[in-house]
């Protein structure tokens, strides 16, 4: 048996160096022999080529042909390193599947998914995904934000924060604190529309991620919600330039303190759409900011109170 095992490590040794000036080896993959790198013997010929079987010119190309199976994920319940059984009751050649196979077929489907989803964290992070995705679909959330909400679903649960509380509340709030980190531009309201939770749950279960997973998420500034809000209501580059001027100035002199940013947001647009002459009504975007008209018509009042508009619009 040690023989063997000497034979097999010298064979090993052999292929690595050359047996006659002992130089390193080199693999031509254009011929197929094994050569030294120093004297040029071929030490073997014919290989086996280990690679595949398909050229590519470009790395757009080489994406496109390659053939493996999904990337790892948080945004799956077992991270996409499960298998699968398809529900087409077809061999690998497409062909329809005997009834005596088809039968054995779903019970192995059943038992697959069983072993899939067999615990109470599988369970909840099955139906956790799920919920991620369709109010990622209905906000129009990047992939990247999606993994980000997935991972930190995934560490309150480590905490053991979920325990009688909503999945629903938490996989919304863990959605809306990595929009917070990215510096996304959504709102509580937008989230407590779609997840069927109300604002105020939402608010708690997000305080409480942010306080046990020590985040350190900053307010979110009105700029941010310029873009959003005048790419819905069709408003010009120029208009969306002169709300940004107007808010700049009002956060120098200290009146955006405290304020709702949409609020704000809000008033801005609607006083540069005036000034750009651009029709645009109070209620319109009222609706698009998710706040009342009152508010919209306040912080418009202040900001043409406190501020002179006209030295800012056209200030550079």
């Amino acid at each position: 048996m040690e023989t063997k095992i000497k034979e097999e490590n010298l064979d090993s040794i052999e292929r690595k160096f050359c047996p006659e000036c002992n130089e390193d080896v080199i693999s031509d993959n254009n011929t197929g022999d094994l050569i030294c790198s120093n004297c040029g013997l071929i030490i073997e010929s014919s290989i086996i080529d280990q690679g595949v079987e398909w050229r590519a010119f470009s790395s757009e190309e080489s994406d496109r042909k390659a053939r493996v199976g999904l990337p790892s994920t948080f945004t799956l319940h077992d991270k996409g390193l499960s298998t699968i059984i398809d529900w087409r009751d077809r061999d690998a050649f497409g062909k329809k599947l005997s009834p005596h196979n088809r039968a054995e077929a779903y019970r192995l489907r059943k038992w697959n998914i069983r072993m899939r989803i067999h615990s109470s964290l599988d369970r909840n992070l099955a139906y956790a995904m799920s919920e991620l995705d369709r109010l990622s679909s209905q906000l129009n959330i990047q992939r990247n934000i999606k993994e980000t909400s997935a991972m930190i679903y995934r560490k309150t649960i480590e905490k053991k924060l979920i325990k009688g509380r909503s999945i629903e509340a938490m996989i919304a709030s863990s959605i809306y604190v990595a929009c917070r980190l990215a510096k996304i531009p959504h709102t509580l309201d937008e989230f407590s529309n779609y997840s069927r939770i109300n604002k105020r749950d939402l608010g708690r279960c997000f305080r409480l991620i942010i306080k046990e997973l020590s985040l350190h998420i900053l307010t979110p500034m009105p700029i941010q919600f310029i873009p959003r809000f005048a790419n819905e209501l069709h408003l010009s580059t120029e208009t969306q330039n002169i709300a940004i001027k107007i808010l700049n100035y009002a956060k120098k002199i200290g009146i955006t303190t405290g304020k709702d940013p949409t609020g704000l947001a809000s008033a801005s647009l609607y006083i540069a759409s005036i000034k750009n002459k651009e029709k645009c009504t109070q209620r319109e975007i009222a609706k698009i900011a998710n706040v009342t008209e009152v508010t919209v018509r306040n912080r418009y009042k202040e900001l043409i109170k406190r501020l002179k508009i006209k030295m800012i619009v056209h200030d550079d």
